[in-house]
């Protein structure tokens, strides 16, 4: 009896802990639920929704002349969901699948329409609500899609059902003109450590705009959509536009001349610059290395990275300081005696025996004398070298340019009392040596010669622009007002105009304008071998015309195995971009200049058909004002007059034939390529064929042959 009562109480007490564990369960749960219920509830809500960034639209980067240069297009991967037409409507998704899945396959032409079906319905099987279809389709592309079936809105017997679309955006830079100034117009980086590259880096607080918010949810699998597919929930900002001041004809120009005879010299690598002399505008540069193929391309900004002895071009200040101390004249007599001349534990050199032994000023810096311009720098600067380091000083010569892109080289001017002074510092510096700059902190120099005495730093950025309104404008910084008297630098001014008529420069002078210019060669230390494995640096800088100065310019080549002479490696380049900048800037012209054509009222030269934008920028350049365009005729064999709407290439539709018939051949590949064909071309001249009939519909990609005569 005793054993039984035990047994009863231990069953009863077991099941009254039972039933107070239950009590004690259900009392948590009504306190999680109407006591903490709101805090877990949030927990649960960020656990399934997160934000996703959205990046704003990066603004644009045009050049002086208004071209694109760099810019952002959208892209979007295209996801599909398959449960957005309800399960009891499974009949409307069936009948319409078969028919996007060959839309599908016609359209992208990478898997077969069975390919493309057996995946939808996989996923209408599964239950699948984000399923990848494609990445990187353009919005060209997003906007075709958005009319197929079931990826847009539609009604069945009456019901409205949902597009079963979804495209997640992101921007991709591009830079229309590919290579064209690629490391001015640079990059950022934010993978790590940010890289800042060129414009887009230098400016990416004004480029980049704020971005936006989207919220996610996180659905089952894992599998993360948009809350709202076609919303955000804070949009983003767009970024602004920059006005650079690069010129895309001059820069194309200089590219091609620079890479050209850095093949032709077999040389590691060289740059150029071309600068405008009033403004400090870049209008063009370029930098080319070689790779491992042999290719050159744009890896390293040397124009405004590399600090370097700038050799025989650096002899400039020595002279300008010279002139402006009144030591000397152009007519002062040098004895450069047989081309040598012993300093302690040195012999300087000069590249080819003298004619004489006596010359004059001129003559020594015409013949690029490194004995003359070492014993003028030695006979009056030899007892006080802090005067003539000091003045390189004055003129900002060791300081920053403070550039408007990152990565400038620090020069370095030496003065006397720097640990690295020695009794041929001040000798060697006059040629060139024991300093570093950059070639645009050298064409700096150049370019103040040329600009009568002002210095100013070079301008890459004019404006900042967003939604066409000015954020902010950039004019020339001046450096120094006025590096040295007016009458020193008309008469360093004559002395470069007569190395190119006379000197060092003669073979590069051009008969159709005048030329100011200096060539440079000299030895690239090694690393430990110094300046023994005899590589050189050939530069020339300079600018033209001579007379009025408006493009000031360097060159430099590093390395050349084909002659290593400054007016032979890298003169030539100097001499065919300056060509092309003059045929091609008519304000260089007096007969262009003072050209005042007005035909208001009179009959308009005759033009080809093509692009009236063109036509009128042609006869502006020409001087030809005040164009009625309502009178403007074509120009035609039997001198019939045509219509004006012919002219402009305006009317262009994708899939229909254009009438290209009279039209140039750019203008013609134009209109054809941008209506969706192929143009394919025989002769020359003006079109005089088309193979299919304008106006009609034609499929895309057809090829369209032109006949030109």
């Amino acid at each position: 009896m005793n054993i039984r009562k035990s047994i009863l109480i231990r069953v009863y007490l077991a099941f009254g802990l039972m039933v107070f564990g239950a009590l004690l369960v259900f009392g948590k749960l009504l306190h999680l639920q109407y006591v903490d219920g709101d805090e877990w509830r949030a927990i649960a809500d960020s656990l399934t929704i997160r934000e996703r960034v959205i990046e704003a639209t990066r603004g644009n980067i045009y050049s002086n002349d208004g071209s694109l240069l760099a810019t952002s297009v959208p892209e979007y991967d295209i996801r599909f969901d398959a449960m957005a037409i309800p399960s009891e409507h499974s009949d409307v998704f069936n009948a319409r699948v078969d028919s996007l899945a060959a839309k599908l396959s016609e359209f992208f032409g990478d898997r077969s329409k069975r390919q493309y079906l057996t995946a939808l319905k996989e996923a209408r099987a599964k239950k699948q609500r984000y399923v990848l279809v494609k990445r990187d389709v353009s919005h060209q592309q997003l906007k075709k899609l958005k009319t197929f079936p079931l990826l847009k809105v539609f009604r069945d017997e009456g019901q409205r059902f949902p597009s079963s679309l979804i495209a997640v955006r992101e921007n991709k830079r591009i830079l229309p003109f590919t290579n064209l100034a690629a490391r001015t117009i640079g990059y950022k980086n934010t993978k790590g450590d940010t890289v800042r590259v060129g414009l887009e880096g230098a400016y990416g607080d004004y480029i980049e705009g704020k971005s936006g918010v989207q919220l996610m949810q996180r659905i089952a699998g894992g599998v993360w959509i948009p809350v709202k597919r076609d919303q955000v929930e804070v949009a983003p900002t767009d970024g602004s536009d920059i006005i650079a001041t690069i010129d895309v004809n001059m820069q194309d120009m200089a590219q091609r001349a620079l890479e050209k005879q850095l093949i032709e010299s077999n040389a590691d690598n060289g740059c150029v610059v071309l600068m405008e002399v009033a403004t400090g505008e870049i209008r063009a540069i370029a930098n080319f290395t070689r790779d491992g193929e042999g290719v050159y391309r744009e890896k390293f900004n040397y124009a405004i990275a590399q600090g370097a002895d700038p050799g025989s071009t650096f002899k400039v200040a020595p002279y300008l300081m010279a002139l402006d101390d009144g030591v000397i004249d152009t007519n002062t007599i040098i004895d450069i005696g047989n081309g040598t001349y012993k300093v302690p534990g040195h012999t300087i050199r000069d590249a080819h025996a003298p004619k004489k032994s006596k010359v004059t000023v001129k003559e020594a810096f015409q013949q690029s004398s490194n004995v003359g311009v070492a014993k003028m720098v030695h006979t009056h600067y030899g007892k006080h070298p802090e005067k003539f380091t000091g003045r390189l000083h004055e003129w900002g010569l060791n300081d920053f340019l403070g550039l408007q892109i990152p990565g400038e080289g620090k020069p370095w001017v030496k003065m006397p009392d720097s640990k690295s002074w020695s009794k041929l510092s001040l000798v060697q510096m006059a040629y060139g040596y024991e300093l570093k700059l950059t070639p645009l902190q050298t064409l700096v120099l150049f370019n103040a010669v040329a600009n009568d005495g002002k210095m100013l730093a070079p301008l890459f950025v004019k404006e900042i622009q967003h939604l066409g309104s000015t954020v902010k404008k950039f004019e020339a910084r001046v450096i120094n007002e006025q590096i040295a008297s007016k009458d020193a630098i008309s008469k360093m001014q004559d002395l470069l105009k007569g190395t190119m008529e006379e000197g060092t420069g003669r073979r590069l002078r051009s008969p159709l304008y005048s030329s100011g210019g200096k060539t440079g060669t000299a030895q690239m230390a090694d690393g430990s071998r110094g300046y023994g494995a005899r590589r050189y640096q050939s530069s020339f800088a300079g600018y033209f015309p001579a007379e009025n100065p408006k493009y000031s310019m360097i060159v430099v080549i590093r390395n050349p195995r084909n002659g290593y002479y400054g007016g032979s490696v890298a003169g030539p380049v100097f001499r065919e971009l300056a060509d092309m900048v003059y045929a091609n800037d008519l304000s260089l012209h007096k007969t262009f200049n003072t050209r005042d054509v007005n035909l208001a009222g009179s009959k308009v030269p005759y033009t080809l058909k093509g692009s009236k934008d063109a036509s009128e920028k042609v006869y502006q350049m020409l001087g030809v004002k005040s164009v009625d365009w309502s009178r403007a005729v074509l120009a035609s064999d039997d001198g019939e007059s045509g219509r004006l709407e012919s002219l402009a290439i305006g009317n262009i539709k994708e899939g229909v034939v254009p009438d290209v018939c009279g039209m140039g051949l750019v203008d013609a590949i134009y209109a054809i390529e941008n209506s969706g064909f192929k143009a394919r071309v025989k002769g020359h001249g003006k079109v005089i064929n088309q193979s299919l009939e304008a106006g009609k519909p034609a499929q895309r990609g057809v090829d369209i042959f032109l006949e030109l005569n």
